[in-house]
């Protein structure tokens, strides 16, 4: 698939989905002081950026080393997004999201409630299928993190303002439009892969 900065920025923001991240950030800061609490948000959006950004820079290099090819990476992907939006869509109840005590580092908001498996596998998509366009996919990813951080700092007065409702229907709309976005993917690599098959 070929991307653009605009696609490329939209993918990475529903499969980094900030929206969904609402309860589970509100869940983890529960025990937070309210005025650290965006500091924390920061922090770990901070992480998760430079985390994805190193996927940038090594993906080339880890795919070599895991011997994976472009082609299973991209349907492989395809999968993993099309689970991911399954769950957007029909989400698990509040009792699996752990409550946590303590002040939450690294684990689990900036991995993986924003920096998951699905958002590494894209951003490693991004870069091997067009490496010398690096530049653009380092500025999509920069403005998928300054929504995320955006949104959920935010979250509290989107959720007073909106409500509970209209957030749990904006979820599930990303949800179906990630479900599309997974099973293109897949059929490109399947057709990809029909055609190497049919080679002689």
């Amino acid at each position: 698939m070929n991307y653009t900065f605009a696609s490329a920025t939209i993918l990475l923001i529903l499969i980094t989905d900030p929206v969904g991240n609402i309860p589970i950030f509100a869940n983890a800061l529960r025990h937070v002081a309210p005025g650290r609490r965006p500091w924390v948000i920061l922090r770990e959006v901070l992480i998760a950026f430079l985390l994805l950004l190193a996927f940038m820079f090594v993906g080339a290099r880890f795919l070599e080393l895991m011997n994976l090819s472009e082609l299973s990476l991209q349907i492989g992907g395809g999968v993993i997004l099309f689970l991911i939006a399954l769950r957007m869509i029909f989400p698990p109840p509040r009792s699996e999201v752990p409550e946590l005590v303590h002040e939450p580092l690294i684990v689990p908001l900036a991995i993986p409630a924003i920096a998951g498996p699905s958002a590494l596998a894209t951003v490693l998509l991004l870069v091997s299928q067009a490496p010398e366009r690096r530049l653009e996919w380092i500025a999509a990813l920069c403005v998928t993190m300054t929504v995320s951080a955006c949104v959920l700092v935010l979250a509290e007065r989107i959720q007073r303002v909106a409500g509970d409702r209209f957030v749990v229907a904006l979820e599930r709309l990303m949800g179906l439009v990630l479900v599309a976005v997974s099973i293109e993917m897949m059929l490109r690599g399947i057709k990809t892969f029909a055609r190497q098959l049919a080679l002689p």
